[in-house]
């Protein structure tokens, strides 16, 4: 399965809290479909970095998956000082706009 996949592999960025998210039914893809991610990683692997280098340390980690598989990737990365100042709230994702399942 694809979310094993995604968490054994990020489990090098030793995360304090690790929680991947299967939202592709929420797309027009095929019933069962593994292609469409929310991942909210907390590790102090990214302290002292801006959000866009965090997101390119999990992309250059995820790099086979991103060019095969995956094909959206929504990334929450969060120090452990960062998470817990936010409570732990993951936040919503939005609505699909990228075609409709009853068109």
């Amino acid at each position: 399965m694809m979310q094993q996949t995604i968490e054994q592999k990020l489990a090098a960025l030793s995360p304090v809290y690790l929680k991947i998210i299967n939202e592709s039914d929420r797309h027009n893809v095929p019933a069962g479909s593994e292609s469409h991610f929310k991942v909210v990683i907390v590790s102090a692997a990214f302290e002292g970095k801006r959000p866009v280098l965090r997101h390119q340390m999990v992309y250059q980690i995820l790099a086979q998956e991103l060019q095969q598989q995956v094909h959206a990737l929504a990334l929450h990365t969060h120090t452990p000082e960062e998470w817990q100042t936010q409570q732990h709230a993951i936040p919503a994702s939005p609505e699909c706009r990228g075609g409709s399942k009853n068109a």
